[in-house]
């Protein structure tokens, strides 16, 4: 594959995905790597760029309401209120899938995620795309999510065709992911947005099968830096050193290598991913974290915590 192409024109990035090629692009969360969502051979090149596992769906990114309708058949009613009521913004909704959806979008399953990102690049490319787009967080399988597109040439310079140059994505985390094709909607994935910003008596799905199978980021390893991280509650426990990081809300008492002290669980959620890379560049052996009250995004943010501490 040729070097990959840096852009700043949403025009420029939608030829490659019409053409049949892979773009990164800034959403509000993470940057993602798009495709074509019905073409398959693009479909595949994903999986290959990132080393990402068949068995991992793919949510997709629609610029219009109306796009939900070229994917997924028999949304329920509560599915279109929330719908109505946060998109565009950091949801997934997983409903039924139309049939003329690429099995390989899906992992196989009858269902497929959807969302519209709230970001005006994303919007703009989006629109100019001749199909929706699906789309995974532009990284290497495993690795932090980028928030940057710094952080997604890192990852993928010659892997992928173009990257859409964007400013840091403004939440820092992925999108929460509802589970739509039952009764009740049931959270899948903790995210950007909580239960109780979502407005409705959500159940808080458990990490079984088949909730792990039908949204990415919950089977396979993934947000993880290459030094050890360690959560931490009592941080006058914490040995300081070169090698050794922090990241958290509270002033240390040690000398660390790096640190970063955030003002809210916001602005740690904002900053976590980033901070974790900026420690593999620093070679940074040792990462403490410090835990935070699971309210709010602090949920999703300890989620993350957790997964990177596996």
């Amino acid at each position: 594959m040729v070097r990959t192409k840096l852009t700043k024109d949403p025009a420029d990035a939608a030829k490659v995905i019409n053409r049949g090629g892979l773009a990164a692009f800034p959403t509000e969360t993470v940057y993602g790597l798009g495709a074509g969502v019905f073409d398959e051979a693009a479909i595949g090149k994903i999986f290959q760029a990132k080393g990402r596992p068949q068995d991992n769906p793919l949510i997709v990114h629609i610029a219009r309401v109306e796009d939900i309708e070229r994917l997924a058949v028999n949304v329920p009613a509560y599915a279109r209120a929330l719908i109505a009521e946060h998109f565009p913004g950091p949801l997934t909704i997983v409903v039924k899938k139309r049939a003329e959806v690429p099995e390989s979008v899906t992992a196989g399953l009858d269902s497929i995620g959807i969302r519209m990102p709230s970001a005006e690049l994303a919007r703009e490319f989006l629109s100019k795309c001749e199909m929706p787009v699906a789309a995974p967080s532009a990284n290497l399988s495993g690795r932090p999510s980028p928030t940057t597109w710094q952080a997604v040439l890192e990852d993928l310079d010659d892997r992928v065709d173009c990257i859409l140059k964007g400013d840091p994505t403004d939440v820092g985390i992925e999108s929460t992911v509802v589970d739509c094709t039952g009764d009740v909607p049931v959270i899948l994935r903790l995210g950007a947005l909580s239960s109780g910003e979502l407005g409705l008596n959500i159940v808080r799905g458990d990490d079984d099968a088949m909730g792990a199978l039908k949204s990415p980021g919950l089977r396979h390893r993934h947000y993880s830096p290459s030094a050890r991280v360690m959560l931490v509650d009592d941080l006058k426990l914490l040995r300081g050193g070169e090698n050794v990081a922090f990241i958290g809300l509270r002033t240390l008492g040690v000398e660390m290598g790096y640190a970063v002290v955030c003002r809210n669980e916001r602005e740690y959620a904002h900053k976590v991913f980033e901070f974790f890379r900026e420690c593999d560049r620093r070679g940074i052996e040792t990462i403490y974290c410090e835990t935070v009250w699971e309210g709010g995004i602090g949920a999703a943010l300890m989620d993350r915590l957790r997964r990177a501490a596996e």
